[in-house]
C-alpha cells in the first residue's frame, strides 16, 4: 500500500516531530510513504478568512500535486476537512477527486490499514481532547480512543468537557483573542483535574493552544500529537 503524506503548514514549521512519527508509524505498519515536496498551505487560512479567490491557485495547486495516488493521509483534523468538505465547492470536479482520497490519520489507520492496535508503547497517563474538525466535520468518533486504548501501558483518562471547543478555531484567537484565551483556560482546567501526564490530540494547532496555557500557567500536563504516541514503542520511546 502506498500513500502520501500531507503534512501541513503548521506541522512543517512548528512540529516537525509529527510528521517524522507518522511517517515511522505508517512504515512500520507496511504503507510505502511518499512526501511530495511541492505540497504547500491547503488554503485554509484564507478561506477560513474570506479570501476564496485566493484560495483557488492553492488548490489547485494541491489537485497537482497529489494527483495519482490512492491515498494522502494527514495528522490534521482540520486540514484534512478542509479538502474533504470545501475542495468540491472550490476547484470542481479535480479537486473532489483530491477530498475523496484525503483521510485523516486515525482514519487511515483503522478504515484503510484496518487496524487499532499499532504496536505502541507508551507507559503514561493520557487524557484525550477531540479537536472540533476531528469531532464535527469529519466525524472521527471513537477511532482515535481505540487507538490509544490499544497502546501498552497507555492508561487513558477521560477529560471533562471534552467536547467543548479549546478556543483556538485558527484566525478566531486572532480575532477574539479574550475569549479564545478564555475558552482554552477552560479546556486546560479540566485536563488538569485529569491528573493526566499528557494530553494528546490530533491536530497540532489546538495542543499549541492549549500547550501555550499550561505552560504560562505552569500546570503539569504535556501537549502531545496522537501520531507521536502511536509511533512511540519500547525500542523507539517517545521523549
Amino acid at each position: 500500500m502506498r500513500a502520501a503524506l500531507f503534512v501541513t503548514c503548521v506541522n512543517d514549521a512548528l512540529y516537525p516531530s509529527t510528521g517524522i512519527a507518522t511517517v515511522r508509524l505508517l512504515e512500520r505498519l507496511g504503507v510505502e510513504v511518499d512526501f511530495p515536496a511541492a505540497q504547500t498551505c491547503c488554503g485554509q487560512p484564507q478561506f477560513n478568512t474570506g479570501y476564496r479567490r485566493g484560495t483557488e491557485p492553492l488548490v489547485r495547486r494541491m489537485t497537482r500535486v497529489f494527483d495519482g495516488y490512492d491515498y494522502v493521509v494527514t495528522p490534521s483534523g482540520s486540514c484534512a476537512a478542509m479538502v474533504r468538505h470545501h475542495y468540491p465547492r472550490i476547484g470542481g470536479e479535480d479537486a473532489a477527486g483530491l477530498a475523496s482520497r484525503t483521510y485523516e490519520l486515525t482514519e487511515f489507520l483503522v478504515d484503510v490499514v484496518g487496524v487499532t492496535d499499532v504496536g505502541a508503547y507508551f507507559p503514561h497517563t493520557v487524557t484525550y481532547h477531540p479537536s472540533c474538525h476531528g469531532l464535527r466535520m469529519l466525524g472521527l468518533g471513537e477511532r482515535p480512543r481505540k487507538l490509544l486504548e490499544s497502546v501498552r501501558g497507555l492508561e487513558l483518562r477521560e477529560l471533562p468537557g471534552a467536547d467543548e471547543c479549546c478556543g483556538f478555531g485558527g484566525t478566531f484567537a486572532l480575532k477574539n483573542s479574550d475569549v479564545s484565551a478564555a475558552m482554552g483556560q477552560d479546556k486546560v482546567h479540566h485536563a488538569v483535574t485529569t491528573g493526566a501526564e499528557v494530553l494528546c490530540g490530533a491536530d497540532n494547532s489546538c495542543l499549541m493552544h492549549i500547550d501555550g496555557i499550561l505552560r504560562r500557567e505552569g500546570a503539569a500536563p504535556r501537549a502531545v500529537h496522537l501520531a507521536e504516541i502511536l509511533a512511540s514503542t519500547e525500542e523507539e520511546p517517545w521523549s
